[in-house]
């Protein structure tokens, strides 16, 4: 009895931990689509088990001094997936962009730093935000963060003003 129950709680375990495998697919929408043409694009993604994320993210901003404003945005935080593109182009971007825009993401802020760009686009329901996208847009290297959650306004200008803070 006591083997099948170590069993099954190594397979249990083993299929949690899958999602943390890091992919050479697509992860997200736009880029699922097998009709357009990606031409020299690689991809590399990773969903993260928030369950597994949260304990060492509140305490890893625990150990650098942050606010512990910062560390309840965390605790609205339901999913991350991120997603890397190398030899991405700007045609692919912008297509992109016209998809956000067809799916009702807004969006609400663009940083340029040493040459990237940082987009933070959301998608609301009412007054909460379920879905937060961020963009790193660096030449022909992407990098795509997918959060789900339920933010508000606040929270997001909270964590745009923290980060520029820095």
């Amino acid at each position: 009895m006591k083997a099948i129950r170590i069993i099954f709680l190594v397979c249990c375990t083993l299929f949690l931990m899958q999602s943390c495998i890091v992919s050479h697919k697509p992860n997200m929408a736009f880029f699922s689509n097998s009709d357009y043409d990606y031409e020299d694009a690689q991809f590399a993604s990773i969903n993260v088990p928030m369950f597994l994320a949260k304990p060492y993210i509140k305490k890893a901003l625990r150990e650098d001094g942050e606010s512990e404003e910062a560390i309840a945005m965390v605790k609205k935080v339901s999913k991350i997936k991120m997603m890397t593109v190398a030899n991405g182009s700007e045609k692919l971007m912008k297509d992109y962009a016209n998809y956000l825009k067809n799916e009702n993401y807004e969006e609400w802020a663009t940083i340029k730093h040493d040459g990237e760009n940082v987009n933070i686009r959301v998608k609301q329901q009412g007054d909460m935000i379920k879905n937060m996208l961020i963009t790193v847009n660096s030449k022909k290297d992407l990098v795509f963060v997918d959060v789900k959650g339920s933010f508000t306004a606040d929270d997001i200008s909270r964590m745009i003003n923290f980060a520029s803070d820095k």
